[in-house]
């Protein structure tokens, strides 16, 4: 069963993002340009809530934030129940803990889905990913180390990722301004 997220993914500056468009456009498929905002939760899983142009969504992705490979289990439902979820979720105790708002470009690059991500308040970030089998989870982390070498990118490492993450957590009301 491909139930695991294997994902790397980097910060990147401005002139990267623009110029990692430009690439995707001519040698990637766009699967999907969107306006998204996500609502985390304040429990001990990682549950989310996001609402995009075309439908919401409850999310649930076991292990820690940055993990490079972990099970999602995900429900859609109709963009209007967006509100439902959270009166849902507030209703059983938990309550939005940060809010993120993001323009997302989605590409399908030779069987590997990647986002080219503006997060308000966050920065600019690739995403590489792919789901997979826990028996596949090393093989395809792999697979996405060679295609971020391909298009001369570092992986960003895992500890950046928790210093801005629990900065913008601290902040995310002032930074989205």
């Amino acid at each position: 069963m491909n139930n695991i997220e294997a994902e790397l993914r980097s910060f990147i500056t401005k002139e990267q993002y623009d110029k990692l468009l430009d690439f995707f456009n001519k040698n990637a498929e766009l699967t999907k340009r969107d306006y998204q905002e996500s609502r985390y939760f304040d429990c001990e899983e990682d549950l989310r809530i996001q609402q995009s142009k075309k439908y919401a969504k409850l999310w649930l992705k076991k292990g820690r934030v940055h993990d490079e490979a972990r099970e999602e289990i995900e429900i859609k439902v109709d963009r209007k129940d967006f509100d439902k979820l959270e009166d849902l979720l507030n209703g059983i105790g938990l309550n939005v803990e940060i809010k993120w708002f993001r323009d997302r470009h989605q590409f399908d690059w030779k069987g590997v889905k990647v986002c080219i991500d503006y997060t308000k308040g966050y920065g600019h970030i690739l995403e590489l990913e792919k789901l997979c089998s826990e028996a596949e989870k090393e093989k395809c982390l792999e697979e996405l180390r060679e295609r971020f070498k391909e298009l001369e990118i570092e992986v960003t490492p895992r500890e950046h990722f928790e210093k801005k993450y629990a900065h913008y957590r601290k902040n995310w009301k002032e930074l989205t301004k």
